[in-house]
């Protein structure tokens, strides 16, 4: 099956000198992907040749006339910006024409048009953000919510682990992934309110049958691989998240800067280059780009606005497999199977688009 993404190519910081050749890149992996290309035709038509997309059988363009800033408040995106690249893009999913859609753009404005566009799935309050970041195991922890909802109720974080805990089982083939609370200790008795009761209703799953409910972690157990899958609300989420990628760029620039003092240490680098190198790619933050706004009634990936092309290309890698995995429908399935009935609201009843106010990831608010 060939997999469609449209791409909104106007987002973000960079717009299309990040965009279109992370898309050029992407095509030359993927012999059986297909890019939609939405932005503003006159500005995109000419960079195809310097980007070597011209006359690429797999590419089109989808002209969009206006452009979602990094700035603007949700209500322009939402009700002023109707021909947005960004809101195409996402439209493109719900017509059916693209199987997922990627932007870099205003998380915020993202988020609100695609839930309002494509509506939630039944049972679902809230679509969260959810990424993974590296843990010592080598492998992927999955957390949410990394921004979308900084104030949440006990109900919200539940219906985040059950989603969150659907989309580790489809992606890695784990029947019954280990799901964390994030706390500030272990202990049943630590914390605040929010996550006390969401803690009961967790055990309350986990003796149904329903979770794999581990218990409270702590922020170093997400890069210990404790858990599966960590559940937090979006503003713990979005400040860890900023955080460890904050000391991924860190600690690599220290091991540039002082093995690049003097011979020995010149030296050393040498000899040890394959090592550093293993380490650099590990603790590459552009790796772990491209997260799933989960609970919505189709694939949107958000890309960091900042994002460069290597990383751009990781969130279009992403939007792909879960599309070729068929993410979406098997979530679906196992949310009208795991979501308790009576909880939440269906996804025809009315959702406010405006509430939660998003917090953005790639604004400093």
């Amino acid at each position: 099956m060939t997999i469609k993404i449209s791409i909104d190519c106007m987002g973000g910081d960079h717009g299309p000198s990040v965009t279109l050749p992370a898309a050029a890149s992407f095509l030359k992996r993927q012999p059986d992907a297909e890019l939609i290309l939405v932005g503003q035709e006159a500005v995109l038509q000419p960079l195809l040749k310097k980007y070597k997309l011209a006359g690429e059988a797999r590419i089109r363009i989808h002209n969009a006339t206006e452009v979602v800033t990094m700035d603007d408040p949700i209500e322009v995106a939402l009700r002023r910006k109707k021909d947005s690249s960004l809101r195409v893009a996402v439209t493109l999913v719900k017509e059916g024409d693209a199987h997922a859609a990627v932007s870099a753009g205003n998380t915020g404005a993202l988020m609100a048009v695609s839930r309002y566009v494509l509506k939630t799935l039944p049972g679902v309050d809230r679509p969260a953000i959810c990424t993974i970041l590296p843990n010592q195991k080598d492998g992927p922890t999955y957390m949410l919510d990394l921004g979308a909802n900084v104030d949440c109720e006990p109900q919200h974080l539940h219906q985040f682990a059950l989603m969150g805990s659907a989309l580790v089982a489809v992606m890695e083939g784990k029947a019954k992934p280990t799901v964390g609370l994030l706390n500030v200790g272990e202990e049943d008795m630590k914390g605040n309110e929010l996550v006390k009761a969401t803690a009961a209703l967790l055990r309350a799953d986990h003796e149904k049958g329903i979770l794999n409910f581990y218990g409270n972690v702590e922020g170093n157990d997400i890069f210990e691989g404790t858990t599966d899958l960590v559940v937090c609300d979006g503003f713990v989420g979005n400040v860890t998240l900023k955080a460890s990628e904050g000391l991924g760029r860190f600690v690599k620039q220290v091991l540039t800067s002082e093995f690049k003092k003097g011979i020995i240490n010149k030296l050393g680098a040498l000899i040890a280059y394959g090592a550093i190198k293993a380490l650099s790619r590990r603790l590459n933050p552009s790796r772990y780009n491209g997260a799933s706004l989960l609970g919505l009634k189709g694939l949107v990936f958000k890309s960091h606005g900042g994002a460069d092309v290597y990383a751009f290309e990781w969130a279009i890698r992403r939007a792909y497999d879960a599309a070729k995995y068929d993410v979406l429908a098997r979530i679906a399935a196992s949310m009208a199977e795991l979501m308790p009935q009576e909880q939440g609201r269906t996804a025809e009843a009315p959702a406010k688009a405006f509430e939660p106010a998003p917090v953005s990831l790639d604004q400093p608010n």
